[in-house]
């Protein structure tokens, strides 16, 4: 059974940090594209941070320089280290594998699997 299971969200002052987990298992993610994506309130989800396990990394432009997505693949765990926080950071962050790597990366249909997700929250 594929699982991604989402770790380290919670509240945090404007201008701090947070480091997200997603743990993978129930497969071989070797050759995935690895995303995290976001959802607040009244807001359709929306991309954030995806990357190729040979290291290639991509940004929305919200979160570039202040969000670095990596990951451990000896693990299957990728993180998602989140600086400078601002409140319209605030939002469910999902963690999502992408089979196909068909070079869509922001695009969440070719997401096939997906975490529950966890809570970030940005006070001001």
């Amino acid at each position: 059974q594929v699982q991604l299971v989402e770790s380290g969200g919670g509240l945090v002052q404007a201008g701090g940090s947070l480091r997200l987990s997603c743990a993978a298992s129930g497969r071989t993610f070797s050759n995935d594209v690895m995303g995290w994506f976001r959802q607040a309130p009244g807001k359709e989800r929306e991309f954030v941070a995806a990357i190729i396990w040979s290291g290639l990394t991509y940004y929305s432009d919200s979160v570039k320089r202040r969000f670095t997505i990596s990951g451990d693949n000896a693990r299957n765990t990728v993180y998602l280290q989140m600086n400078s926080l601002i409140p319209e950071d605030t939002a469910v962050y999902y963690c999502a594998a992408d089979p196909n790597s068909r070079g869509y990366y922001s695009t969440l249909s070719e997401y096939d699997y997906w975490g529950q997700g966890t809570q970030v929250t940005v006070s001001s």
